[in-house]
């Protein structure tokens, strides 16, 4: 229920609201992932194989440590997951051009392919619910979702959008 006082708008939810967007969200993610979920399972891949994936995609170059920092895990999990995408020729690591220790990613063809198969899946997803409930709650969704976000996290997304659009 919505309370108008001068200017500005409260919104004021119960526990009971709360926690119903909660396990919508935790709904909404199992359903987000599911298709590339198949896809990555048949070929004896993870959820982070896929992360790796992807930021490696839309950051073609990043370094092993942003890779690091943006996905927030550890640096021997990330090994772990870099080792089996390199080794199946999915992503290549080239010597930093300035700093010989730097290693930068890219994807390889096969890694471009499978990218592309597994966002497929998750646009499609994304562009019915989006059309589904319309601009106005497009652009509401995002919103909740960037206020969710911790401040550092929001900064490296809208850095990551303003650098790929």
């Amino acid at each position: 229920m919505a309370d108008l006082q001068g200017d500005e708008m409260r919104l004021f939810l119960t526990d009971e609201q709360l926690r119903q967007g909660i396990e919508a969200m935790f709904f909404a993610y199992r359903g987000f992932t599911a298709d590339p979920d198949m896809i990555l399972a048949s070929k004896a891949y993870g959820r982070a194989h896929h992360r790796a994936i992807h930021f490696v995609a839309r950051s073609p170059g990043t370094t092993v440590n942003n890779l690091l920092a943006m996905l927030g895990v550890t640096k021997q999990s990330l090994n772990r997951v870099l080792r089996t995408l390199l080794q199946d020729g999915l992503i290549e690591s080239r010597v930093g051009p300035s700093d010989k220790r730097e290693r930068h990613l890219y994807l390889t063809e096969s890694g471009n392919a499978l990218e592309r198969e597994l966002s497929d899946a998750q646009r499609a997803r994304m562009r019915a619910a989006y059309r589904s409930a319309g601009p106005e709650a497009v652009a509401g969704f995002r919103q909740v979702l960037e206020a969710m976000m911790d401040p550092e996290l929001r900064r490296r997304y809208h850095t990551l959008r303003e650098t790929t659009t």
